[in-house]
């Protein structure tokens, strides 16, 4: 492309047909008339075909594709270079990318001008129009630097509607569009109820949730057990979590790439500390059995509390640096309506980084409450002259499952025909996850059927070892036992 310029400078008309090499073609305009500089036209019916400059702006829909190099971009080029000159080439069956990406019709255009354009107000424009196509098309650019290309969606805008694409992009380089594949498609009907879901769950929950904050904080901190500690961790990055989830689709609308990264890289910071806090409520209650319920750990919240919320953000961090978030659309059956949102862009980090680490915290975890789930069906049995309700039972099963973060195992059901149900049962149970927690520790700061029926049976090693290793099901806001 840096030769281009060259190419210019032995020009003796206007314009001249380029051919590189193979698959590699294209046409450069020069500027004769600096008083009177316009908008530059280029269009053309198939990729094989020759490039033509249109005179006519109306006539561009004749063709299957154009590239329009705004006057500002001229104006702009001219303070740099001694002859404004606009260059595009045509690469056919260019080398993937890293990630194997679909271009639209193996085509990518790049677009020269002798000197870096950036920030253009009038946009270059690349129109594609009456294509036939399988996917969702997303414009990307790539500076030209590597062996492959590293394409991004910054400074590009993408508009489609039916068969016709439209590419609108503040700077000038190398551009292509990018095809995803329709899996995410979504009827317009289950979204909409999706979505009313997701939002009053979330807004019940983080109420809830503000309540157990402002009943510790306030009013019983000093009371706090280590196992009421770790929970208000874990009920602090549900609440941050559900708030980031709620103001997404604001900020994803304010068409501010930076904004939207920002927004993608702190919701998924805490959703990643939601699972962590997961896992160490389950690493909490093996300790405590494994050493009785005397854990000497010196500092032990402090250290869990670091690893906890640090460990997320180094992963943030990273996939920040390697622009790994943005804008991703949520397409429906409906072809006019679409959601945007801002999250991880690379499906291939999602499965590794959040759906990989989610396994591992799923399998400790529901390990963590079949062992839970034996011990309560062992201390029914050795309990004498006490009775319990179906609805506490319900309560405590509902509590250990939102508080280990089972119910988030109903996202690996999410494919084929349990795609849509899955959705729903995923929705609902997570949305409310927040209610759930509220309403069983609220009924075990009521009930003391557990600790009684343990303390009842003190003569009995295997049920002193049940009370212990359940004490964090027990009121929260109990005083912690004295060290002996």
């Amino acid at each position: 492309m840096d030769k281009v310029s060259d190419l210019v400078t032995s020009m003796t008309g206007s314009s001249a047909a380029v051919t590189v090499a193979e698959g590699v073609t294209g046409v450069v305009v020069r500027e004769t008339k600096p008083a009177d500089v316009q908008d530059v036209f280029i269009a053309y019916r198939s990729p094989n075909d020759s490039m033509s400059i249109i005179e006519n702006e109306e006539t561009l829909a004749t063709f299957s594709r154009s590239v329009t190099v705004s006057k500002e971009a001229f104006v702009k080029a001219r303070s740099n270079v001694t002859i404004p000159f606009a260059g595009v080439i045509r690469f056919l069956n260019l080398a993937s990318d890293m990630k194997n990406s679909t271009v639209l019709g193996n085509e990518v255009l790049a677009v020269e001008m002798g000197t870096t354009i950036t920030n253009l107000t009038d946009k270059m424009q690349i129109h594609f129009w009456n294509m036939t196509y399988t996917g969702i098309p997303s414009c990307h650019s790539w500076n030209g630097e590597g062996s492959q290309p590293n394409w991004t969606d910054d400074g590009c805008l993408t508009r489609h509607d039916g068969q016709n694409i439209l590419c609108e992009c503040s700077h000038l380089t190398f551009f292509a569009v990018l095809m995803s594949p329709l899996n995410e498609t979504i009827s317009t009907s289950d979204l909409n109820n999706l979505t009313i879901i997701t939002q009053v769950g979330c807004g019940l929950s983080m109420f809830f949730l503000c309540i157990v904050l402002f009943m510790h904080f306030l009013l019983r901190r000093t009371k706090a057990s280590n196992a009421t500690r770790i929970l208000i961790h874990l009920v602090s990055a549900m609440f941050l979590l559900n708030f980031t989830f709620l103001i997404n689709n604001v900020v994803a609308n304010l068409n501010s790439s930076v904004g939207c990264k920002i927004m993608a890289a702190l919701m998924h910071y805490f959703m990643l500390a939601t699972f962590t806090w997961f896992a160490v409520q389950a690493f909490h209650l093996c300790l405590q059995i494994y050493t009785g319920g005397q854990i000497v750990i010196h500092r032990y919240i402090l250290k869990v509390s670091i690893v906890s919320w640090l460990l997320p953000s180094v992963v943030g961090i990273v996939l920040l640096i390697l622009g790994k978030y943005g804008e991703q659309v949520i397409h429906t059956s409906d072809s006019q309506q679409t959601v945007a949102m801002c999250w991880i862009t690379d499906n291939l980090v999602h499965y590794v980084v959040n759906i990989g680490y989610y396994v591992v915290v799923f399998i400790f975890t529901f390990t963590t409450f079949i062992i839970i789930l034996s011990w309560l069906f062992f201390l029914k049995r050795t309990r004498t002259g006490q009775t319990s309700t179906h609805g506490k039972k319900i309560v405590t099963i509902l509590g250990l499952c939102c508080m280990l973060g089972i119910t988030w195992g109903f996202a690996f059901f999410a494919y084929g025909a349990l795609r849509i149900p899955s959705y729903y049962i995923f929705t609902v149970l997570n949305s409310f996850q927040g209610f759930f927690l509220f309403i069983y520790y609220y009924n075990t700061s009521h009930t003391g059927e557990i600790s009684s029926s343990a303390s009842g049976q003190k003569n009995s090693n295997s049920t002193k070892t049940i009370k212990t290793s359940l004490s964090s099901f027990e009121n929260p806001y109990t005083d912690p036992p004295e060290k002996k």
